[in-house]
């Protein structure tokens, strides 16, 4: 560099540092114009129009500095920065790539390099490079910030948290990536940790619509539905037409109870979403708890419809019972086979097909599954419905004049120890068909005893005596009459004197229980006892009186006692939910949360409006340790129950269950 050009070069720095860049450009192309091949001014002049915001004369003027110099990688480093500074980040790549060919020594470049690929979303290119120039510069928090927001965009959350906690424990105070953090904490699960750094990026930022959204999902998933619907509606308020985050909502809303709110949102999710069958199956479960069957089989089908690559056992089981439930029996059987290839062995789905077929009048089949399920374990309930499959099946053979296949079916239905006065009366039927009427006398009477206010018996059965003039004995009880003597007489009986028996039989009932009743309001319990067992002797199937014995058995902590008659109430009549509310209660007292636990889902299955059923399933669930389905089942109770002290009370505990 000669004197001349030495000078204008010294002058052009000069002006550079008074930022007279203009001035600079003027006496550098003066000493170009001299020394045309001087690279250090063709790499000065470039700098002054980077300065300037002249980049692509900065970068021509580059151009002549690697024409003049090429095998200077280092230029390179200058031209990536200007591609960066403009947002040409491909450009920018190129440039330090030629930079790490030639001149692997420098390691800093990495940093370069991880920065574009970051903005370029090249997250594990951008990863790599970043380990890389850490590898050697470990403190560079700028960096260890960077790898930290590349691992979350790249969703490997668990090493996001891993430079986070590390950056946050450094220098908590100029902690900036309390959103990031958060999110990779929601996304690992720790939602109560992650709930506290959202809470301050919210603080911080009130706009943060992506901290709110995952502080929203944390509370949701830490049962703080209060918290979560607040976080929801800042959000809704800032974008309205955020429906992408409409299905967590109504699953908050669901959660919480406000059914017909949660049903408006996923109705908005799903006109936007419509292919997201995950919806579908979520609002058909609100409509299944508001017993809107018909809106439920619709988003169900749907459901299994979009998902149809995959089999969702649990929602085919959940139809078939919807079908079920409206008695669509053609349908519910379908769905059920479809379960069963998989879960071939479960009882109580082998159970629901029984009943199926049975409702569909397949009593053949129905009666098979019974009884193969009675083999594996006793089962009262199941034990009744074969009795009843085995009654209907008889009276079809009856019907089609099949007197030996409709003898076997009643008998073997009596033999079950069926309760149901309908298999005395049809066998009794099938014997007078056969002409075998000293059996059909035994089972007309064997079917009265059981249900003296059926009028039909007594009517027929005068009839059959009348027809056949078969004279009956008519023997009269001494019960309470030690000391009377009574003629015993061969008598024919008449249509009328059956009436008058049946009669008596319901007034003695009835006069029983009367008795009983007035002897309970004195607390003479033992003696309420003997009427009420009176009463049964002339009606067992009366299952209200024998509740009445289990109940003073239950006041009297005899819970032996107690289990049998609630069991024999539900016996003869398997729908009787107070029956299977108060035998719950028993089990609950014994400390058998199990089988307690069964009959109040039993319970709630015959009546959903069974209020003290949740509250008393919610107590048992909390003996299990079960807060989550106890804290569900509280919440349940609330909405049947108009006890305001209660209701404090039931609160309260919701409150202690979720701390």
């Amino acid at each position: 560099m000669t004197p001349e050009v030495n000078s204008l070069y010294q002058q052009a720095c000069s002006a550079e540092y008074k930022e007279d860049y203009k001035t600079a450009v003027e006496k550098l192309i003066q000493a170009i114009n001299i020394s045309n091949n001087d690279v250090m001014l063709y790499t000065k002049l470039a700098g002054v129009y980077s300065e300037m915001g002249e980049y692509d004369k900065a970068l021509s003027a580059y151009a002549k500095v690697a024409s003049l110099k090429p095998n200077d990688g280092y230029i390179y480093i200058s031209v990536g920065n200007i591609y960066e500074s403009q947002g040409k980040y491909k450009e920018a790549l190129e440039a330090y790539n030629k930079v790490a060919q030639m001149c692997p020594e420098y390691l800093y470049n990495y940093l370069n390099i991880a920065n574009v690929e970051y903005q370029l979303r090249d997250y594990q290119a951008a990863i790599d490079n970043y380990n890389k120039f850490l590898a050697t510069y470990s403190q560079h928090w700028d960096a260890r910030e960077n790898l930290a927001n590349s691992y979350v965009r790249s969703e490997n959350y668990q090493s996001a948290a891993n430079e986070y906690e590390n950056l946050y424990a450094r220098n908590p105070v100029a902690f900036k990536d309390y959103s990031d953090y958060g999110l990779a904490l929601y996304r690992l699960k720790d939602y109560e940790k992650a709930s506290g750094f959202l809470e301050k990026a919210v603080e911080r930022e009130p706009e943060n619509i992506s901290a709110r959204i995952s502080l929203a999902l944390s509370y949701q998933e830490l049962d703080k539905n209060d918290l979560a619907l607040a976080q929801y509606d800042a959000v809704f308020r800032q974008q309205p037409a955020l429906n992408s985050l409409r299905l967590d909502y109504g699953n908050l809303l669901a959660n919480m109870g406000k059914d017909q709110a949660a049903i408006e949102n996923y109705k908005i999710y799903i006109a936007n979403y419509p292919q997201d069958a995950r919806a579908y199956q979520n609002i058909g479960v609100v409509y299944k708890r508001m017993n809107k069957l018909d809106d439920v089989i619709f988003n169900y089908e749907k459901a299994l419809e979009l998902q149809k690559d995959k089999k969702d056992i649990e929602l085919e089981e959940d139809l078939a019972e919807c079908y079920h439930l409206k008695k669509d029996y053609p349908n519910a059987l379908k769905y059920y086979d479809a379960v069963l290839l998989v879960k071939k062995d479960d009882y109580n789905l082998k159970y629901n097909k029984a009943l199926v077929l049975h409702g569909m009048e397949k009593y053949s089949d129905a009666i098979a599954i019974y009884e193969e399920l009675l083999k594996q374990k006793s089962n009262p309930d199941i034990q009744n419905n074969l009795a009843m499959a085995l009654t209907a099946q008889g009276e079809d053979f009856l019907n089609a004049k099949n007197y030996s296949l409709a003898t076997s079916s009643f008998e073997r239905a009596i033999e079950l120890g069926s309760k149901d006065s309908y298999a005395y009366y049809s066998l009794a039927k099938t014997y007078r068909a056969c002409g075998m009427n000293d059996k059909a006398t035994e089972f007309y009477e064997k079917a009265i005893a059981l249900a003296p206010d059926k009028t039909q018996y007594s009517e027929e059965f005068a009839e059959f005596i009348s027809d056949s003039n078969k004279p009956v004995d008519i023997k009269i009880s001494s019960e309470n009459s030690a000391n009377e003597d009574f003629e015993i007489k061969d008598v024919t009986l008449s249509m009328d004197s059956v009436k008058d028996d049946t009669q008596d039989r319901v007034a003695s009932s009835r006069s029983f229980i009367s008795a009983g009743d007035e002897d309970y309001k004195k607390q003479n319990y033992d003696d309420a006892i003997k009427n009420y067992q009176s009463a049964l002797q002339a009606n067992p199937s009366d299952e209200i009186t024998l509740l009445k014995v289990g109940n003073i058995y239950k006041m009297k902590n005899d819970n032996k006692n107690a289990l049998d008659s609630y069991k024999k109430a539900i016996v003869v009549n398997p729908n009787y939910s107070d029956g299977w509310f108060n035998l719950g209660l028993v089990y609950a007292g014994d400390g058998n949360t199990s089988k307690a636990k069964e009959c109040f889902h039993r319970v709630i299955t015959l009546d959903p409006n069974y209020g003290y059923a949740y509250y008393a399933l919610a107590i048992a669930y909390e003996q299990d340790g079960n807060k989550k389905e106890a804290i569900n089942n509280y919440k349940i109770f609330l909405t049947h129950n108009k006890d305001m002290a209660v209701s404090k009370t039931v609160i309260e505990k919701i409150k202690t269950l979720e701390k």
